[in-house]
């Protein structure tokens, strides 16, 4: 039987569009990996992803499992 893989970070998904958002806004919400609405990207647990989430939590959600 196979292990389940424990997730160490953050699940992000993206679940508005940036259009209309400041560029500071999109350029954050790239370096998080994502570019489509509905993208989930696994990124670390860390302060400069919390402050990333932070900047564009209107444009994100974290997801749990």
């Amino acid at each position: 039987m196979a292990a389940k893989k424990k997730v160490t970070g953050l699940k992000v998904k993206l679940v508005k569009s940036v259009i209309g958002s400041k560029k500071d806004q999109i350029a954050t919400v790239e370096a998080l990996g994502l570019h489509k609405v509905g993208d989930v990207r696994v990124q670390p647990d860390n302060a400069q992803t919390r402050g990333k989430i932070n900047k564009v939590c209107h444009l994100v959600k974290i997801i749990e499992e």
